[in-house]
């Protein structure tokens, strides 16, 4: 059965409140209230607050199974350019992600569960700092105190087919960090280089070393290390330079091989700073782990498309970009899907994106048929 079309016209409007309001990772205050009490009114689900992150619960008469479905709520550092008549009202951010839609469609799935009920015990995960890496590592308590059997989530994907379901049995997304080395030397007269210590060779030697350790022949999968920033120095022609920071991101379809790609480079940048007579120190963020989807978990997705006649793709690849549900996989079974934004659709993070609401439907729609499965 479709969604009801009242919990629909409900969700959509959500969606739209929400993208009003978008806020960033980690402070997603209004969003995360305004969720509860969406869900307060309209449902009688168990609520439980754990201050950045919540979720409700709906506790099946017979229970057979504890079965989770996360959605995200944070926004992106991205200015609304677009017309929209629920752009957002805060400058600077927006939701060029889809988080907004995600969180609508859970709030759809609760509706209809909590009107229609459920054999199994049905958790309703909203997660907040998915752009940073933060929010999962957090919520995994969810998964260890309430003994959850599976999870499932979703992404709303430009470039793929509109409304189209595609799901893949290996790697969903590439595991990756922000890797920032650091190396401190002295400054000298820029006439007398020899007296002090400069950092910019042995920065330079490090970048010119990045492809042969992303070389393919010596690595399963693939394996990116993408320089966002070199930083030597100032503007001053009268000095040597004594400081300066190299920024990369690491990435691996394989979170080992990432995990290797680190080593070398902090052996590089160790071996580099002895030679050169420099300090140097490592800083890690924006974290993400390889997010691996369970054989029996995606198989239940195909079924469910299958039975309700929604198109699905095979993802031949992992999507590069990096999600931090693997911090669950890690831990219970689970499976994370895609849904087709359309072929044509503006990229996600870009000026020009928005949700599509009629997503919503076919994702409520997957998630119903897995809170049976």
């Amino acid at each position: 059965m479709k969604l009801e079309k009242n919990n629909l016209e409900k969700v959509i409007r959500l969606r739209h409140e929400l993208h009003e309001h978008p806020e960033l990772s980690n402070y997603e205050v209004w969003t995360k209230q305004h969720v509860i009490q969406f869900l307060e009114e309209n449902t009688n689900l168990e609520i439980v607050d754990r201050g950045r992150w919540f979720y409700a619960v709906y506790h099946s008469p017979i229970g057979k199974r504890n079965v989770a479905f996360r959605a995200d709520f944070d926004a992106l550092p991205i200015e609304e350019t677009i017309d929209l008549p629920y752009g957002s009202k805060f400058p600077g951010v927006s939701h060029k992600c889809g988080h907004d839609g995600h969180s609508a469609a859970l709030c759809g799935l609760a509706l209809e569960i909590n009107q229609k009920g459920s054999d199994n015990n049905i958790f309703f995960l909203f997660q907040h700092a998915e752009e940073t890496g933060d929010g999962a590592a957090e919520c995994t308590e969810l998964i260890k105190e309430e003994n959850i059997d599976e999870i499932f989530a979703w992404h709303n994907m430009s470039g793929f087919k509109h409304n189209h379901v595609y799901v893949t049995d290996k790697t969903a997304f590439c595991a990756s960090k922000g890797m920032s080395i650091y190396m401190e030397g002295l400054p000298s007269h820029a006439s007398e280089p020899e007296k002090g210590k400069n950092p910019s060779f042995a920065i330079a030697k490090i970048i010119d070393a990045i492809p042969g350790f992303i070389d393919p022949a010596i690595n399963q999968g693939i394996v990116l290390c993408t320089v966002v920033q070199v930083d030597i120095g100032a503007k001053a022609f009268g000095v040597s330079a004594s400081n300066g920071v190299l920024r990369m991101t690491i990435r691996a379809l394989y979170e080992e091989e990432m995990d290797r790609l680190q080593q070398n480079l902090e052996n590089m940048a160790r071996t580099e700073a002895e030679k050169y007579g420099l300090s140097v120190r490592f800083e890690y963020q924006d974290e993400f782990p390889e997010t691996v989807n369970r054989k029996e978990s995606s198989d239940k997705v195909r079924q469910v498309c299958r039975e309700k006649g929604i198109p699905m793709v095979e993802l031949e690849e992992a999507y590069r970009a990096s999600e931090d549900f693997g911090h669950y996989t890690k831990l219970t079974k689970g499976s994370y899907f895609f849904v087709g934004s359309g072929e044509d659709h503006p990229n996600l993070h870009s000026f020009e994106y928005d949700f599509k609401d009629d997503l919503i439907e076919t994702a409520v729609e997957v998630f119903k048929g897995l809170t049976e499965k």
